[in-house]
């Protein structure tokens, strides 16, 4: 049976800290979907498409990794998918805490799924999509929050 981890999240943009986590667990698992959630209330810097184009190019030489989007549970998609795992990674305590909440109403919802837990790497645990989009709107220097082919997109959009 296929080891199958559904990486759950916006990517709004993709940053270094999820590139390192997805990069880091390539050996556990036979494929990892980077599955990208539709949130039509929220604001958005990069269209969906966009999102999906991004995360495709930065893991355009690993055949493991599938980029798709989804809506509604992620319980529900990976049941879906046939995924036994939901991958996470965690920057803080605080994280923790959040993520073990959902970690275990998940596994209430869903016997069968795991979820796993990658600690980030020191040098990327500040780093959020949501200052990465601070940043850029405010005119900063995203370059070393991000994944190359991002912040060159980024900076022609400017």
């Amino acid at each position: 049976m296929k080891k199958i981890a559904v990486f759950p999240g916006s990517f709004d943009p993709i940053t270094l800290g999820h590139q390192s986590v997805i990069e880091r667990s390539l050996d556990l698992f036979d494929e990892i979907i980077i599955a990208i959630g539709v949130n039509s209330s929220k604001n958005s810097l990069f269209s969906l498409d966009k999102r999906i184009e991004l995360i495709e190019e930065v893991f355009k030489n690993e055949k493991k990794v599938k980029v798709e989007t989804f809506g509604g549970l992620t319980v529900d998609y990976c049941q879906e998918k046939g995924a036994k795992y939901i991958l996470r990674g965690l920057r803080t305590s605080a994280d923790f805490e959040f993520e073990r909440s959902l970690a275990q109403s998940n596994k209430k919802l869903l016997h069968d799924i795991e979820t796993v837990f990658f600690l980030t790497l020191p040098e990327h645990t500040f780093i959020t999509s949501t200052i990465v989009r601070d940043i850029y709107k405010n005119s900063g220097n995203i370059s070393s929050f991000v994944p190359k082919i991002v912040a060159d997109n980024l900076l022609k959009s400017q």
